[in-house]
């Protein structure tokens, strides 16, 4: 079994377990609710169904982004995962609106709490398994380039924290005996959804339309400027795009004029695999080979070059500016 294969196994079993602990947080929390009555515990349990249903849709953009590229899909199917995170950042959305209108309701006419110590006790130790749940997933999700994943694990951590939030607001009842804290507690619980579902709507959405990471564009200056040879005298016309954990690189190469066809395109083919192999990218780099044209002498590494026409003057390094900027016509 090769590598990519293997892992490819391991998201789809991170995956299945983030359904499995999904549901069965999922029937801690109605538990809790069904023992104290509270509706913020019962928000919380309503934004557990959209993590199993999320859950669930995260672990089909798993599969499908597995499959390798086609005629179709020259590009691979990774941004299907960019879809999930979308989706999943709608559930959530929609899940405030209906945790807001429990709470608008809870203010209006009142709520009747039953045992709410031990419901608290409940969700407090579903919390504790979400928290656990959230931090493998955000942790894996990273380590495999799976943006379904850590938006998934981004999720369940929000989850988890407003829990902690609820249990703050519903101690706070239960020591006061004041029950409308419970509805506000459940409408600042839906308030916080809804930015949680605004960011990651917003954040895939920049993906799909492939808008730059300049974490990524970094990170791949960075490995450029680790593997160039004397021979690589600049860079330029540098862009990067996303497809889930698939990074695609264009770049223009400058290298000596003199060299012959098949010599400059191996060397910008061997320097586009060392810089992902450098930089521990999962992708390719699509190069563009441009002459010289005794335009770089001032920063060109090569010492002894037959027809330099000014001395070495500038740092030879890749400056971000430069890289990305449009070469000499």
């Amino acid at each position: 079994m090769s590598a990519e294969h293997a892992e490819q196994n391991h998201r789809i079993r991170i995956a299945l377990l983030s359904i499995t602990a999904g549901i069965c947080i999922l029937g801690l929390k109605y538990v809790a609710y069904v023992l104290s009555g509270s509706v913020a515990l019962k928000s919380d349990a309503i934004e557990s169904i959209v993590n199993v249903v999320a859950a669930v849709f995260a672990l089909g953009a798993v599969i499908f982004a597995g499959k390798p590229a086609d005629r179709e899909h020259p590009y691979g199917h990774g941004k299907i995962e960019h879809f999930s995170a979308v989706f999943e950042g709608g559930l959530i959305s929609l899940a405030a609106v209906f945790i807001l209108l429990e709470a608008a309701k809870g203010l209006i006419y009142g709520v009747d709490l039953k045992d709410l110590g031990k419901g608290l006790l409940v969700n407090l130790l579903a919390g504790a398994l979400n928290g656990l749940l959230g931090w493998f997933l955000l942790t894996q999700g990273r380590k495999t380039r799976s943006k379904a994943l850590e938006a998934d694990g981004h999720h369940i951590l929000s989850d988890f924290w407003t829990t902690i939030g609820i249990a703050a607001g519903l101690l706070a009842v239960k020591l006061t005996g004041i029950k409308w804290f419970d509805p506000v507690m459940a409408m600042i619980v839906g308030l916080l959804l809804a930015r949680t579902g605004f960011r990651l709507v917003k954040e895939s959405s920049q993906a799909l339309l492939d808008m730059e990471d300049p974490e990524v564009l970094g990170k791949v200056l960075a490995a450029m400027n680790a593997v160039r040879t004397w021979d690589i005298i600049a860079i330029h016309e540098l862009r990067t795009f996303r497809s889930g954990r698939y990074t695609h690189v264009d770049v223009h190469i400058v290298v000596p004029e003199f060299y012959p066809v098949r010599q400059a395109h191996d060397l910008c083919e061997s320097f586009g695999v060392k810089a992902l192999k450098e930089g521990a990218i999962e992708g390719e780099v699509h190069t563009h080979v441009d002459p010289c044209g005794r335009l770089y002498c001032d920063r060109c590494p090569a010492v002894e070059c037959a027809i330099r026409q000014v001395p070495k003057s500038a740092g030879a390094a890749f400056v971000l500016e430069e890289a990305i900027a449009e070469g000499p016509a």
